[in-house]
C-alpha cells in the first residue's frame, strides 16, 4: 500500500456544496463517502488496474487529498481524477458574465453565483453511469450503478469499494447484470462499451476534440446523443454540450419560460443561443428547478 498527498488549489468563491451533492448521491456510500460538515469526500476508484481512496478535504482555498492506493497509482491519473471530482475544467465565470443581463438566466445565475459542473472521476465512469441511468428515475438508477460496482468493482483495503474499469466490466456476462435488476438492452451496452475501450478499439483520450469522440460514441450500438452529450458534460468537461434531450433541462426551460415543456428540437434551438457555454446554461437549468418560480 503506497500513500501520497496532493493540494490543489480552489477558486476564490468555490461552492462547496456542489461537489458534496454530486458525491453523495449513494446513500448507501459503497464506493463514496460524504461528510460537509467536515469538508469531506472519499472516493474509491481504480486507476490503471490499482484501488485507490481519494481522500479530499476541501478548505476555503484549497482542497488537500491523501491517496492511499493497494499498489501505486500513476500520478497523472490521480489528478486528473480530482480536478474531474471538484469541478475545476469549466471555469462558470464566462457563462455569468454573457447571462447577467439575460431576462431567463440573469435570475437564476444570481440566486447561485459560481455553480460548478462536478465531474465522474473518470471518463469511463461518466459514460456507464449514463448508460445507466438512461431512461429511468434517479433513485433506481444509484441502485443499478450500486449493484454494478459490486459486481465489477473490487474493494480497497480500507473496505470502501472501488468504481471499475473498463477491463473489469469486460470480465461480466449479460446474465450478471440482467440477473440484477439491469434490462437486456442497458446490459448489452454496458459490455459492449466496456469490451471496446479494454481492447483499443475505443479510445477515451481526453485530448479529443468533441466532434471525434461524439462520432466514435454514436457508433457503439445502444449508445445515443443523450448519452454522448452528458459524457461530454461529466466525463470530458467540455464547455458546450447541448442537453436539449434531457428531461429535467426541458422541463426547467419551459418552467423558466412559463410554458409547456419544449420538445427536443425546440430546446436544442433555445439552447443555440448559449454558445459556447451550453453546458453551464444546463448546469443552471437544473438547478433552476430546485428554486421558487418566478
Amino acid at each position: 500500500m503506497s500513500s501520497a498527498r496532493h493540494t490543489i488549489a480552489l477558486p476564490p468563491g468555490y461552492r462547496r456544496a456542489d461537489a458534496f451533492t454530486f458525491h453523495g448521491r449513494d446513500a448507501d456510500a459503497l464506493a463514496e463517502q460524504v461528510d460537509p460538515q467536515a469538508g469531506r469526500i472519499r472516493k474509491g476508484v481504480l486507476l490503471g488496474g490499482v484501488p485507490t481512496v481519494l481522500d479530499i478535504t476541501l478548505h476555503d482555498d484549497r482542497a488537500d487529498c491523501v491517496v492511499d492506493s493497494d499498489g501505486t497509482a500513476a500520478t497523472e491519473a490521480v489528478r486528473d481524477a480530482l480536478v474531474n471530482m471538484l469541478g475545476l475544467r469549466i471555469d462558470p465565470a464566462p457563462f455569468e458574465q454573457a447571462a447577467r443581463d439575460d431576462p431567463l438566466f440573469g435570475p437564476v445565475v444570481a440566486r447561485q453565483p459560481g455553480l460548478r459542473v462536478i465531474q465522474s472521476a473518470t471518463v469511463f465512469e461518466a459514460l456507464t453511469w449514463a448508460i445507466i441511468g438512461q431512461q429511468i428515475n434517479l433513485p433506481f438508477a444509484i441502485a443499478l450503478r450500486r449493484t454494478f460496482i459490486a459486481q465489477a468493482g473490487r474493494a480497497h483495503s480500507s473496505g470502501l469499494w472501488c468504481y471499475p474499469e473498463a477491463s473489469d466490466v469486460a470480465r461480466l456476462d449479460v446474465e450478471q447484470l440482467t440477473g440484477r435488476k439491469f434490462s437486456g438492452a442497458k446490459a448489452e451496452t454496458l459490455l459492449r462499451f466496456a469490451r471496446l475501450v479494454a481492447s483499443g478499439a475505443l479510445s477515451l483520450d481526453r485530448e479529443t476534440e468533441a466532434a471525434g469522440v461524439s462520432e466514435r460514441l454514436l457508433a457503439v450500438k445502444g449508445i445515443g446523443p443523450w448519452t454522448v452529450n452528458y459524457a461530454l458534460l461529466r466525463g470530458w468537461g467540455y464547455a458546450d454540450c447541448s442537453l436539449h434531450g434531457d428531461v429535467a433541462v426541458r422541463n426547467a426551460i419551459g418552467r423558466l419560460r412559463g410554458t409547456e415543456r419544449p420538445d427536443m428540437r425546440a430546446a436544442e434551438a433555445f439552447l443555440a443561443a448559449y454558445r459556447p457555454h451550453r453546458t453551464m446554461a444546463a448546469a443552471y437549468l437544473w438547478a433552476s428547478l430546485n428554486q421558487p418560480a418566478g
